[in-house]
């Protein structure tokens, strides 16, 4: 399973921005995760394949949604209200089973590789 993010890209403060994933092969769970500068890599949602009820950290409530087409293969994140803080590299990730929708980075199988977000003030 490979996965490819893209979308990424420089945007003011309450600016939008709608980051892709392309993902070869089957997976369950699906989630975005961030990394600041000079912080830890951290959860931002997650969906299941059926794509009913994601999970989101408190953090991006409210501003980002996280959607899946399946028939495309493609996993999104829209970006909503956007902040200097949710500046990061943005990665997804995919479990290669049913699972639940957690933010534990090691219980995800696949990671792509990350896109920038860069929200200017």
């Amino acid at each position: 399973v490979q996965l490819q993010a893209f979308g990424g890209g420089l945007v003011q403060a309450g600016g939008s921005l709608r980051l892709s994933c392309v993902v070869s092969g089957r997976t369950y769970v699906m989630g975005w995760f961030r990394q600041g500068p000079g912080k830890e890599r951290e959860f931002v949602a997650a969906i299941s394949w059926g794509g009913g009820w994601p999970n989101y950290a408190d953090s991006v409530k409210g501003r980002f949604t996280i959607s899946r087409d399946n028939a495309k293969n493609t996993v999104y994140l829209q970006m909503n209200s956007l902040k200097p803080e949710d500046t990061a590299v943005y990665y997804c990730a995919a479990k290669g089973g049913p699972g639940l929708l957690t933010g534990t980075m090691s219980t995800y199988d696949y990671w792509g590789q990350g896109t920038l977000v860069t929200v200017s003030s």
